[in-house]
């Protein structure tokens, strides 16, 4: 992450909220790389790693919602269509 890149986000993350599911993983990919290359100076590498947990929690709950939305399609015993119910993922 350039260093203008880094004096640009907002103080209060609120640009998150509104990323979607692939521009939030992009850009925590983006923060892990700048991260385990160690070239960013200790408090920018603070705020970067801050604004992550915030970009993380922000993907776990769209992943969340989206996990809600799956559901499987029931069929009766003739093979037929009969409803659907929550998706099991085990």
């Amino acid at each position: 992450m350039a260093d203008d890149e880094i004096d640009s986000l907002p103080a209060d993350d609120s640009d998150i909220k509104r990323m979607t599911f692939e521009e939030a993983l992009a850009a925590l990919e983006r923060i892990v790389g700048d991260l385990e290359r160690g070239d960013v100076p200790l408090d920018r590498s603070i705020r970067i790693y801050e604004r992550g947990e915030k970009l993380k929690n922000h993907c776990d709950r769209l992943l969340s919602t989206a996990e809600d939305k799956v559901e499987k399609i029931k069929l009766n015993r003739a093979g037929k269509p009969s409803g659907t119910e929550p998706l099991d993922p085990d």
